[in-house]
């Protein structure tokens, strides 16, 4: 039965939660949640994380140049399933370094946030190897407690978190999920490795039914999802053979190479067919047969799908053109979701 830890607890120390995992099965397979389990990525985004974002910083009069480079980093690239802070970075990199973004900042007369605090919050947990999040956040603002940039970065965090609530547990997982879920656990320890707050997997894992397969979460407050399967491995003492991650994130394939186990993708655009596809790998990876016969090359599609240069530096760039490219998505989640809220149509 899986066990959570009290919430003063896991903020007051939440390295010291992934200790009490104790290994039961031969095997370890760590899964990701948002975009690998559900399909949430796009509605967290482009619902959630780019217009609260906008709203904070009053950024509404560049909307399409922002939900682009937002789109992009957060869930269109090699970049995707990063932590939202690193994603702040990048996003707001390139905007100051796009000539067109200047020219229209310049005209509605906007200002881009500085990107200063964002960078020193980051430095200041990479020193103190301490996960992104708010716990860490509020942290770093007790060491600069009149830093106004602080608060405002932190006060958008607090009210994604809120938002997510609103959306992300009316979202069911993909088709097959939980089947496989059932065949794993047959089989494996299952750790919830993610860069998303502990208690919003929780929240999402409890509402659908799917905590009974799950022997520990491991959320953003714990480190990096590199570090927590570091840790994990090295309490079962699994042998490399004995850990796989499925994951939908180049972070995710990045995070299980570092510590030599197998990688499943959950290929972005074709997520229900991976799932479909999943207990032949599966099989493959018990009888230690998955890295000979199957891995390289869904890895292969699965980078295939996730690009790493941006469209804005391509020759024949057209911005009209590359925002209406997802303008549907959003039209539809819009009108599942959010049907009063405010959103640029091209």
């Amino acid at each position: 039965m899986f066990e959570k830890p009290a919430g003063r607890k896991l903020q007051e120390n939440p390295e010291e939660h992934k200790k009490l995992f104790k290994k039961t099965k031969d095997f370890l397979v760590a899964i990701d949640t948002d975009g690998c389990i559900v399909d949430n990525m796009n509605a967290k985004q482009m619902l959630i994380f780019h217009p609260l974002y906008m709203e904070f910083y009053q950024l509404w009069k560049i909307e399409s140049y922002f939900r682009e480079v937002a789109e992009f980093y957060n869930l269109f690239s090699v970049h995707r399933g990063c932590n939202r802070f690193i994603a702040i970075r990048l996003i707001l990199m390139a905007l100051n370094s796009r000539k067109d973004v200047q020219s229209q900042v310049e005209k509605m007369n906007v200002v881009v946030p500085n990107i200063e605090p964002v960078d020193q919050y980051i430095e200041f947990c990479r020193n103190n190897n301490s996960g992104m999040g708010n716990i860490s956040l509020s942290q770093f603002i007790s060491t600069r407690p009149l830093d106004f940039e602080l608060y405002k970065l932190s006060g958008w965090s607090h009210a994604v978190n809120k938002a997510l609530d609103v959306i992300v547990d009316k979202i069911q997982p993909f088709e097959n999920v939980r089947e496989c879920l059932e065949m794993i656990y047959k089989h494996a320890d299952i750790a919830v490795v993610s860069q998303t707050p502990y208690q919003d997997l929780f929240n999402y894992w409890d509402t659908h039914d799917l905590l009974k397969y799950v022997k520990i979460i491991c959320g953003q407050e714990m480190g990096s999802k590199t570090y927590h399967i570091e840790i994990l491995k090295k309490i079962g003492k699994y042998s490399d053979e004995q850990v796989l991650m499925i994951g939908d994130a180049p972070g995710d394939l990045d995070a299980i190479k570092k510590n030599n186990g197998f990688f499943y993708p959950v290929t972005p655009g074709i997520e229900n067919d991976s799932w479909k596809q999943f207990s032949e790998a599966f099989g493959l990876f018990l009888q230690g047969k998955y890295h000979v016969e199957m891995e390289q090359h869904l890895i292969d599609e699965f980078s295939k799908a996730l690009p790493d240069t941006p469209p804005w530096q391509n020759q024949n760039y057209n911005h009209v053109v590359a925002y209406r490219k997802n303008q549907e998505i959003r039209k539809s989640l819009y009108e599942q979701f959010n049907p009063d809220g405010r959103l640029l149509i091209l």
